[in-house]
């Protein structure tokens, strides 16, 4: 293949060059939702630049997104440029020639410059994309913290107007179902006073969700409580048909909480794990330390939680459940637990389906 021998020629691929500056420059400035399209029209821009546009293969690779224009040859030569996207390289941009009847010769020195800038240009676009990416994951982890601060407060005060007149209404009832002479009377007040007791466990669950049940915090073994909670559901699996499996790398694990209410973490998590959870699944527990923090995650095999909805999940009463199936309590509940351990709950997709919950809870208060 012949090099560059004249002027004309020169000037030629310096036209290309800026062309190609240009459109890519274009191309990002009026980008629109789909960063693969718009990487792939870049490729074909510098595909045409080079100098053997009908021989140069052109590859990108940035994160988990690859695409070349052409297969790459095996033994083919290459200019390269690195994607930098936070001072971290982040995959690189590469043109092909095929060997042997091409060498680095036929490379110019201003298409390594080319190749750097166009680099450099994406490097930049991406790198603002993934700043407004977070930025917006921060604004919405706010408003949602805000919501729940605000229902707490709410469903604080809902509680706790309740909770009087509740107990006056239990109260009297077993002083009625004391006196009460007529069988059919009796029946009545049994069901008094157990539609007032559970509203009494509603009430119980709200003020959970708020930060109001008082704790008794100690330093305690995790495990323990871990398999005693996974003991006391046994038949709740074998009748769902699911298995569950227990990780836990440091079996002596101790952290400061309330040892009740970790329970109730963990039993309204797997119960909600269970309810998803398809027949012949694996259910997985996995406790390990993360200083300052211990973690627990459950992961289930399920359908996993809509996007719609993950903002909603842990609100009072929200619930994806059938009507009658759920009361929309329990995931509000282990909020309010783990806020007032103060720690942090996450939700993420489970591989290659369902729904991980991780807790983060601080080993010393």
């Amino acid at each position: 293949m012949p090099l560059i021998t004249s002027t004309k020629e020169e000037l030629q691929e310096r036209i290309k060059e800026l062309s190609c500056l240009y459109e890519v420059s274009s191309l990002l400035r009026q980008h629109s939702g789909n960063n693969k399209n718009t990487l792939r029209k870049i490729a074909g821009v510098l595909k045409e630049a080079w100098r053997f546009p009908e021989e140069a293969v052109v590859q990108i690779k940035l994160d988990s997104f690859e695409y070349s224009t052409e297969k790459a040859p095996k033994n083919g030569i290459f200019q390269e440029a690195e994607f930098s996207v936070f001072d971290e390289e982040r995959g690189r941009l590469r043109i092909f020639y095929p060997a042997p009847q091409f060498s680095q010769k036929h490379f110019l020195p201003e298409e390594q410059k080319l190749l750097e800038k166009v680099a450099d240009e994406i490097a930049s676009f991406y790198e603002k994309q993934l700043r407004l990416e977070h930025e917006e994951l921060l604004r919405r982890s706010v408003q949602r913290n805000d919501r729940l601060a605000i229902l707490g407060e709410i469903t604080a005060g809902i509680a706790h107007e309740l909770n009087t007149p509740m107990g006056n209404i239990l109260g009297f009832a077993e002083l009625i179902e004391e006196r009460a002479e007529s069988e059919q009377t009796k029946q009545d007040i049994s069901r008094i006073i157990k539609a007032a007791i559970f509203s009494r466990e509603v009430v119980k669950k709200l003020m959970f969700f708020a930060c109001e049940m008082p704790q008794r915090m100690e330093v305690i073994e995790v495990k323990p409580i871990v398999e005693q909670t996974l003991s006391l559901l046994k038949q709740n699996f074998k009748k769902a048909q699911v298995t569950y499996s227990l990780e836990m790398p440091q079996e002596e694990l101790k952290a400061q909480l309330d040892p009740i209410q970790l329970t109730q973490v963990l039993f309204n998590l797997l119960i909600n794990a269970l309810y998803f959870a398809p027949e012949n699944s694996n259910i997985k527990v996995k406790i390990f330390m993360q200083e300052p923090n211990f973690i627990i995650e459950i992961a289930d095999m399920g359908p996993g939680i809509k996007a719609t909805d993950r903002s909603k999940i842990f609100e009072p009463f929200f619930t994806t459940k059938p009507t009658g199936e759920g009361s929309g309590l329990g995931l509000s509940v282990v909020h309010g637990i783990v806020k007032s351990h103060k720690g942090k709950i996450l939700t993420f997709n489970n591989e290659p389906k369902g729904t991980v919950f991780q807790i983060q809870l601080p080993l010393k208060m």
